[in-house]
């Protein structure tokens, strides 16, 4: 089990974001956030967006480092990756 994190390099906000997974379970993954005062609202489906000046205490609090396609490929073999599609059709029909 183990909680990936990608270099920020995202822009949104004035800043540049970075992707906080796990490629194990939601439930590592929020356990991490949860521990490390990230909050809820920063998930999004099978990720959490947090900002650059997150990164270095996150990786000290034992988030393993990895490229963007790493991190893709390896959310994806975990089978906790949301597709496009996925997010499309939640969008589109949100969970009362």
């Amino acid at each position: 089990m183990t909680v990936l994190i990608d270099r920020p390099m995202w822009p949104a906000h004035g800043t540049v974001w970075s992707h906080l997974v796990s490629d194990a379970s939601l439930d590592e993954l929020h356990a991490f956030a949860a521990a490390n005062e990230i909050p809820r609202r920063g998930f999004d489906l099978d990720h959490y967006d947090v900002p650059a000046r997150r990164y270095d205490a996150l990786v000290a609090a034992g988030a393993h480092p990895v490229g963007n396609r790493e991190l893709v490929l390896r959310l994806r073999a975990s089978g906790l990756r949301v597709s496009a599609r996925e997010r499309a059709n939640r969008a589109e029909h949100p969970a009362p």
